[in-house]
């Protein structure tokens, strides 16, 4: 199976057949197709998954998404459209900053940073391979602290 250009469905190059995988808590439809990169925090095989348009690589272990650089933006659009605004969340875990996990890419470490937008969050970064590791609910947090203060992704750059 592929995902289709309408990035919302899966087709089978074999039967022609389209799937529409169910959305999870999170909003995400995984595909059962491991991507070939493991689970930078818990070492599951990752797997071909999507959010609203954006393909992603999905951890159905941690929860945690991988996702290029670039694709950030759409992915936090992509949240805003079904989120109410929460409270802004609580300073981040500075043991999270201290993480060391490696790149499923390249293999090399990763670099923790504070997001540059709203939410407190953690994220862990390859300059390399141009990726991003968001863990388990750190989106819906980006997602939550820009509505709570009334901003949209395109105003953090």
């Amino acid at each position: 199976m592929r995902l289709k250009a309408d990035m919302e469905s899966f087709k089978c190059d074999y039967c022609q057949s389209v799937c529409f995988p169910e959305k999870n808590d999170e909003g995400v439809r995984v595909l059962d197709d491991p991507s070939g990169q493991d689970c930078p925090v818990c070492h599951a095989p990752l797997m071909h998954a999507v959010f609203g348009k954006v393909a992603i690589a999905y951890c159905t272990g941690c929860h945690g998404m991988l996702t290029p650089m670039q694709a950030l933006e759409g992915l936090v659009e992509q949240s805003q459209g079904g989120q109410d605004a929460e409270a802004a969340p609580a300073a981040p875990d500075t043991e999270d900053l201290r993480r060391k996990i490696d790149c499923p890419q390249c293999r090399r470490p990763m670099d923790a940073h504070l997001y540059a937008g709203p939410g407190n969050v953690v994220i862990d970064s390859c300059e390399e391979c141009c990726l991003i590791w968001l863990d388990r609910g750190a989106l819906l947090r980006i997602v939550h602290a820009a509505a709570s203060i009334g901003t949209t992704s395109s105003e953090w750059e």
